[in-house]
């Protein structure tokens, strides 16, 4: 690469340029001012980030040692008695709740979904910033919420018999969130406005009020024909638009054109896990899109049947209340951004010739973007509070979390930031962290904004710290074991011991069938059970059906119910989940080919095209969203598999071969694919794959990011120019 020297370090000539020439204007910040101070960090902050590296590898050495050992003689106590004694399981202290300053009323005061999106691609980031709002007529008609038979199949023109069943189940919804005193939403004619009262003129002439009439709030056009009617429930807005000349509205018995639900208020646009970036092109492209939404400029534009559409951020919404006065409630998301983890290293800077951590880049350069929204004094501003929200993977435990929050303090120091301006999520991924949850938190109880749980990378770090006390359940088992359960219950409850409601975000994490809506609507309502303020959903569509779910369910009310329970206990989150019984051949192989096509699968679109999620067909050509958590489950799953000798290493060979001919025709539309069959040994997206299953004992903590990044370059670097 091209660099330019600056003290001690190297710095890519494009990266350089762009922060000095994009980033950095009207920020008030000068070029030396930001790399000085940037060299400073590196320095004091480097050689810690390799020391915690290092000390994660020496508590990995002796989990192994002690879990061989004990493979027949496991006692919990004395298990408990060497974590404490090795230093890898902390006393918890005094009780205490976190003090971090004010939050955006997204993060403190509300509960819905929360969309997560690769900040790589600039059209689905802007998507995922305007799904605050979304069509919930759309959302019904274009899923499988709605039976596609005959009658009410899709069709390429407008289906009216598919119509009335998306206005069954709309005219339920509005019947049991918004009541009439009677009869339903179904029998009415038109809406009024009399006074600061909503009135709808129901069949037989009838005039029906509100149940409740506080949960009607505004409405826009004119107060004797509005276009749109305002309505919140559990802090959540509802708009019924309604024009009788529109394409629905003249056949709707009321003139309802569409309901739009307030879906996902917030939304993380993540730098890690969904997306492939492996070089400096790679990440210019993600901290620009993140500059062009903190600068609100962001814009895209692409061809759609014939059309030429722009895409950028939306405006803010202008209603009027009751009495007729204006106000305005935003027209996007709040964006969160998901920075890399302490393990990945960037050559996009060196400092005395090596590779610099690649998260102190992120902090510095996603903040430095910030600082244009904050000096913002428009309607389309980010944070109205005043903050950077940052989340932060792959933390194993309080001094990690300590580091973290010296980085982002150091940060603001040298960007001119007031303290704590920077706000810190923790995802509660990693077993060091789930044991240790409070003091965790404790270490940002300034800042902390979120903690979230992850099943997939808990996972992967769960089968990977205990590799060698035995062979793991299957993947589809482990959901129900007792060590998730205590670790999703105690995330909970650790959050509301140190003050969580309503001040920060309570988190679960991803639906990853993006395709089964129904399904969604029937189990994912388990979230807002749990207690979770927030969960993620992989789509704008995703995200307005997971809204019904927190009309559903008041959760604030609900915590207070979670909050006089016994607290899960960490005794059941160090039960391991080992295999308990001898399973079938066929057992056997459903799992390995499952999770062998699932590898394949998303490897090959990485390595490959560069693409870090996606939806994968799997084994049964379900459409499942993978990322690199998913890859890491899977991939530690067939190593301890492979070390138990549940299965051989010839076997597993075979298996690829035969699911790499599986994934070649599943992927056959498309024209950018390379087949991995049959010439298997040339394929670096097929070697990568195996490299993920036969060395996944020696990844450090499972990840699979380094052996994903080397063939992701030999690909790069094999192209033309």
């Amino acid at each position: 690469m091209k660099s330019i020297a600056y003290g001690t370090l190297q710095i890519d000539t494009a990266l350089y340029d762009f922060i000095g020439n994009e980033v950095l204007p009207d920020t008030g910040i000068s070029v030396e001012a930001f790399w000085n101070g940037f060299e400073t960090a590196v320095l004091d902050f480097g050689p810690r980030n390799i020391q915690l590296l290092r000390k994660r590898d020496v508590f990995q050495s002796q989990l192994d040692m002690w879990y061989k050992n004990h493979q027949k003689t496991f006692n919990q106590e004395e298990h408990i008695a060497f974590l404490k004694e090795i230093g890898y399981y902390l006393d918890e202290k005094e009780p205490f709740e976190i003090t971090a300053g004010m939050m955006d009323p997204e993060i403190s005061d509300s509960a819905a979904p929360q969309l997560v999106v690769p900040a790589d691609n600039a059209r689905y980031a802007l998507n995922a910033a305007n799904a605050r709002w979304g069509s919930l007529l759309d959302a019904l008609y274009g899923t499988d919420v709605i039976e596609d038979t005959e009658p009410y199949e899709k069709r390429f023109a407008y289906n009216p018999k598919r119509g009335e069943k998306v206005f069954e189940f709309v005219y339920a919804f509005l019947d049991r969130i918004f009541p009439l005193n009677s009869g339903s939403y179904a029998d009415v004619e038109a809406f009024r406005l009399e006074g600061n009262a909503l009135t709808a003129q129901c069949l037989g002439g009838n005039d029906v009020s509100l149940r409740e009439p506080e949960k009607w709030v505004g409405y826009t056009g004119e107060r004797c024909e509005p276009s749109s009617l305002l309505f919140q429930n559990n802090g959540l807005h509802v708009e019924i638009r309604l024009d009788r000349n529109g394409a629905i509205g003249q056949t709707n018995l009321a003139g309802i054109q569409d309901i739009i639900l307030e879906s996902a208020l917030s939304v993380i646009q993540d730098c890690e896990d969904s997306v492939a970036a492996v070089d400096t092109e790679d990440k210019i492209r993600i901290y620009r899109h993140w500059l062009g939404m903190m600068k609100g400029d962001l814009s895209v534009s692409f061809e759609h049947k014939t059309q030429t559409i722009v895409r950028a951020l939306n405006p803010d919404k202008t209603f009027y209340s009751k009495d007729g006065t204006p106000f305005v409630l935003k027209g996007r998301a709040l964006l969160l951004v998901r920075n890399v983890g302490l393990h990945m290293m960037s050559s996009c800077v060196t400092c005395n010739e090596k590779p610099i951590a690649e998260g102190l880049l992120d902090a510095f350069v996603t903040a430095l973007c910030a600082l244009h929204d904050l000096k913002k004094e428009s309607r389309l501003r980010n944070s109205v509070a005043a903050n950077i929200y940052i989340v932060k993977p792959k933390c194993h435990g309080p001094e990690e979390i300590s580091y973290v929050n010296e980085v982002f303090a150091r940060v603001e120091e040298v960007l001119g930031l007031p303290a704590y301006t920077i706000k810190m999520g923790i995802m509660d991924e990693e077993r060091r962290t789930s044991i240790n949850l409070l003091e965790c938190i404790r270490r940002a109880k300034e800042r902390i904004f979120f903690v979230n749980t992850g099943f997939l990378d808990r996972t992967g770090d769960e089968i990977h710290s205990c590799m060698e006390y035995g062979p793991v359940l299957p993947k589809e088992e482990m959901k129900q074991s007792v060590w998730l359960k205590a670790y999703e219950n105690r995330n909970v409850d650790i959050a509301l011991e140190s003050g969580f409601a309503l001040h920060a975000q309570i988190g679960k994490g991803m639906w990853t069938m993006p395709d089964a809506m129904q399904k969604m609507l029937t189990q994912k309502i388990a979230h807002p059970l749990a207690g979770a303020t927030t969960a993620w959903v992989p789509s704008p569509t995703a995200a307005t059906l997971h809204a019904l779910h927190y009309h559903d369910v008041n959760v604030f009310k609900k915590l207070e119910e979670i909050r006089t329970r016994k607290i899960a206990c960490v005794e059941d989150i160090l039960t391991p989940p080992l295999l308990d019984r001898t399973l079938s051949r066929e057992e056997v192989m459903q799992e390995v080919e499952n999770n062998v096509q699932s590898i394949l699968g998303y490897v090959v679109r990485w390595v490959e095209q560069g693409i870090g999620c996606s939806k994968v067909p799997d084994i049964h050509n379900i459409e499942l969203m993978e990322d690199r958590a998913t890859l890491r489950i899977s991939s530690q799953h067939l190593a301890n598999w492979l070390h138990h000798g549940i299965i051989d290493e010839k076997e597993v060979k075979e298996i690829l071969e035969k699911m790499a001919r599986v994934v070649d025709v599943q992927n056959a539309h498309d024209p950018k694919y390379r087949p991995m069959a049959p010439h298997f040994g040339k394929s670096i997206a097929f070697q990568a794959a195996c490299e993920l299953i036969f060395k996944g004992r020696s990844q450090p903590n499972g990840y699979t990011e380094f052996i994903l990044h080397v063939k992701r370059k030999e690909v790069k670097q094999a192209l033309p120019e």
